[in-house]
């Protein structure tokens, strides 16, 4: 896909983006707090999938009401607008029964089910973008050249977002058919309370994650806008493997953090937890970066000159992840408002960064937002908690890793350019530091576990 097509494509996303918070509204975070607190469960989970289903089809119905005025508002082709309602209407569908899942601790049927719609969304763009093609061209009449209609390429990937999304739905769907329904008034209020706070929370860190998308395509020149844009979400692209990293590392440890809340010392348990954070961050940021040449065969070489971003925007995701593990102390203690505070100070950083700065660097000024929007979020979250909830972090290490796995990366891309033997050197240094200061910790982890299992 060039990169013009792929600008559209990332400011659809972007529109998914904004209007998957509208359609949560923080109910997620609220099933899990109200789950664990509340004895009745059977009520907590009914009330949250009437709740969630009734205002899908409500937010559908004014979205296509109002298709043409928020087309304009995001930049968005009006055409594409039916596909991202019926999409944002099976995602939202599934948010309490994939949450129930994790509640349950049922990691495996969860990955499983998770990994089921990636696979079937490849394998759909992989048909319909590479092979239709193909196969019409070979047969000048037959069944693929009445399926395959040309320059319908977004429509394509929409589609196949449709059927990952609707099979996905019927895989964790069974909890509706099995369900008691009961609508408990008095309990929503209360789950709303807390879930609001978290949505405006979700706002701004919308804003901070695909903002920029928007404002690349309305501040840069018309006539390279997309295509820059499209750049730029390639390259961006190339750091999810902290991404998924930090997201696999939240939605597994979030319901430990509330099921643990009301224990001895919970305090100990989540400062280790964050300390293996930052040790595992730290290590897929250099290894990403020293191994970056052959990561980036993944995308087109059309996208490459956007590649000096990479490094910042994995530093940007490391800060996001490491902020996720800080957060703990307000979601626990119900102040949930603290969220929505400290997201909209990183929201106000990015607009104000992007404006000021796209105009004259680019691209380059939405990766210097992402970063300063989410290491702010990271420095507030701690220092507030400190006083609020203090959690015994060891920050020597956790600064030490952080300030170390940062200047090595500096140093292999920026000054050493690249280089893969420099770039090794510095990673196997790093290994045998992590080894030095965790070797005896991982061992006795790894015996005890050893010893359980015997």
């Amino acid at each position: 896909m060039a990169p013009e097509s792929y600008g559209e494509v990332t400011l659809i996303y972007a529109g998914f983006a904004i209007f998957n918070v509208f359609m949560a509204y923080g109910m997620e975070t609220a099933f899990f707090r109200f789950y664990s607190k509340e004895g009745r469960k059977n009520s907590v989970v009914s009330t949250a999938l009437i709740s969630l289903t009734a205002s899908s089809f409500l937010i559908a119905l004014v979205v296509l009401l109002f298709k043409d005025a928020l087309a304009g508002l995001l930049n968005i082709q009006p055409r594409f607008f039916s596909y991202v309602v019926i999409i944002l209407v099976l995602d939202a569908l599934a948010i309490i029964p994939f949450a129930w899942l994790r509640a349950m601790e049922k990691p495996t049927k969860y990955a499983i089910i998770k990994i089921v719609n990636v696979a079937i969304n490849l394998g759909l763009n992989i048909f319909l973008l590479v092979l239709l093609p193909k196969l019409a061209a070979d047969t000048e009449s037959g069944l693929w050249n009445k399926i395959y209609v040309p320059d319908f390429e977004i429509n394509y990937i929409l589609i196949a977002i449709v059927i990952a999304s609707a099979i996905t739905l019927l895989l964790v769907g069974n909890i509706y058919t099995r369900q008691t329904f009961v609508f408990d008034a008095q309990l929503w209020k209360k789950m709303l309370r807390y879930a609001l706070p978290v949505m405006i929370a979700g706002v701004a860190f919308t804003i901070n994650e695909v903002f920029d998308r928007i404002l690349l395509a309305e501040l840069l020149p018309q006539d390279i806008a997309k295509a820059e844009l499209g750049k730029y979400q390639a390259c961006y692209k190339l750091a999810l493997f902290m991404t998924l990293f930090a997201t696999a590392f939240r939605l597994g440890i979030e319901p430990f953090f509330f099921k643990h809340a009301n224990s001895s010392n919970p305090q100990k348990a989540y400062g280790q937890i964050t300390n293996y954070f930052v040790i595992l961050g730290s290590l897929i940021l250099l290894t990403v970066v020293v191994f970056i040449d052959y990561v980036k065969l993944i995308i087109d070489a059309a996208y490459w000159e956007a590649l000096y971003i990479v490094p910042i925007i994995l530093l940007a995701g490391f800060c996001l992840g490491i902020y996720h593990n800080l957060s703990v102390w307000y979601k626990v203690t119900d102040r949930t408002h603290v969220g929505a505070i400290i997201s909209c100070i990183g929201a106000v950083l990015t607009i104000v960064i992007n404006i000021m700065l796209i105009p004259k660097i680019g691209y380059l000024a939405s990766a210097l937002a992402t970063l300063a929007a989410y290491g702010s979020m990271m420095t507030i979250s701690y220092f507030w908690g400190k006083r609020q909830y203090p959690i015994p972090y060891n920050m020597r290490k956790i600064g030490f890793y952080l300030i170390t796995s940062i200047l090595f990366s500096a140093l292999v891309f920026y000054v050493f350019n690249r280089n893969i033997l420099i770039g090794i050197s510095f990673w196997l240094l790093f290994l045998a530091l992590v080894y030095k200061l965790e070797g005896r910790e991982l061992k006795n982890i790894f015996l005890s576990n050893e010893s359980e299992h015997h």
